[in-house]
C-alpha cells in the first residue's frame, strides 16, 4: 500500500496501535514534532552511535508548508534532511515528506504520516513511511531500509504511548 499521490516511493511500512485517548489528544502529541521525532535526537544502536539535531521553522511543523530540518551523524558520517508538512487535518491526519536531496544512508526520499481513527473510548493510531532507496549505495537500502523504517515507525508510536502511560 502506497500513500495516494506518492506512487514513486518503492517501499512501504506501517504499524497501528490502540491508544486509550480521543483523537484530539493523540493528534496534540503527534503535532509536537520535536517530541514525536525525538528518537532521532538520541544516540542509539540504530543511529550508529550518532544522533541528529532537529531545527524547526516558525511554523514548528504545525502548519502546511512548515519545514523541519535535521542534521547530525550516523556511524561517523554526516547526514541531513529537510521535511515539509504536506497534509494536516487535525485531529485525524498529518503527513510530511523530504524535499531537496536528503543525505541519508539506508533510505532516500520519503513520505511519513499518521492516521488517527476514533475507536471506542480511544483511538487507532497508524504511522506509516513510504520510502525510496538512497541514491548512492542502493544495496544498503535493500539490506537495511526495512529495518530502519520499522524502527522509526515503532519509535514514533512508542513516543505517543509513553506520553499516555
Amino acid at each position: 500500500m502506497v500513500a495516494a499521490g506518492y506512487s514513486r516511493y518503492m517501499e512501504h511500512y506501517e504499524e497501528s496501535r490502540l491508544v486509550p485517548l480521543p483523537p484530539e489528544s493523540v493528534f496534540k502529541q503527534i503535532d509536537n514534532h520535536k517530541n514525536f521525532s525525538s528518537h532521532m535526537n538520541k544516540s542509539s544502536w540504530m543511529m550508529g552511535g550518532g544522533s541528529m539535531k532537529t531545527i524547526m521553522d516558525a511554523g514548528e511543523g504545525k502548519q502546511l508548508g512548515s519545514h523541519i530540518a535535521m542534521d547530525g551523524t550516523v556511524m561517523g558520517m554526516k547526514v541531513s534532511l529537510d521535511e515539509v508538512v504536506t497534509k494536516r487535518e487535525p485531529p485525524y491526519k498529518k503527513e510530511w515528506k523530504t524535499v531537496g536531496n536528503p543525505k541519508l544512508i539506508v533510505i532516500g526520499q520519503y513520505v511519513m504520516g499518521v492516521n488517527i481513527v476514533a475507536q471506542g473510548n480511544g483511538s487507532k493510531l497508524t504511522v506509516f513511511i513510504d520510502y525510496e532507496y538512497p541514491n548512492k549505495n542502493v544495496w544498503l537500502g535493500k539490506l537495511f531500509g526495512k529495518t530502519y523504517a520499522r524502527w522509526c515507525v515503532r519509535q514514533m508510536i512508542s513516543g505517543v504511548m509513553v506520553g499516555y502511560n
